[in-house]
């Protein structure tokens, strides 16, 4: 009968450490989704993507990745006289948004269509970087509280 209990004691330990390990794998998992989040978020708003995820990219793109079912996006070709430098059409909507009408800002912005211009304003609305007060927009900027410090 001691062994029966012995052996009864170690599926326990064994069960118990099992059940510690499943919920470290939990937690690592939740952090690992968390930190792919902002990384997706830091790469889509700085300048170039690091080395790192560059290699990592082009690694899984020469192994021939699987895709996930969803089609990716295509890019119109731009002219050869596209300066790079330019601000995006978020960012010149964002400077706009002065006071002005969005039939203004879609004047202002030149060689854009007018429905991109509102897909933009749109996208801003949502995300609470432009409101709309007495038909016009505003930019809105974000006070300290919202801004977390990077020490």
């Amino acid at each position: 009968m001691a062994a029966l209990d012995e052996i009864t004691k170690e599926k326990e330990r064994i069960s118990e450490a099992l059940a510690r390990v499943d919920a470290q794998r939990e937690r690592l998992s939740d952090q690992l989704k968390e930190l792919e989040a902002t990384e997706r978020v830091l790469a889509r708003y700085s300048k170039g993507m690091p080395a790192k995820r560059r290699a990592a990219d082009t690694a899984t793109k020469a192994a021939g990745a699987v895709p996930s079912g969803r089609r990716g996006r295509t890019t119109a070709a731009k002219p050869a006289g596209t300066d790079r430098s330019s601000p995006s059409l978020g960012d010149q909507i964002l400077a706009l948004a002065t006071g002005k009408m969005q039939q203004e800002i879609a004047a202002a912005c030149k060689g854009v269509r007018a429905n991109h211009v509102g897909i933009a304003i749109a996208r801003h609305r949502r995300a609470g970087r432009i409101e709309e007060r007495d038909g016009k927009l505003y930019a809105t900027h974000p006070t300290g509280t919202e801004q977390h410090a990077v020490a």
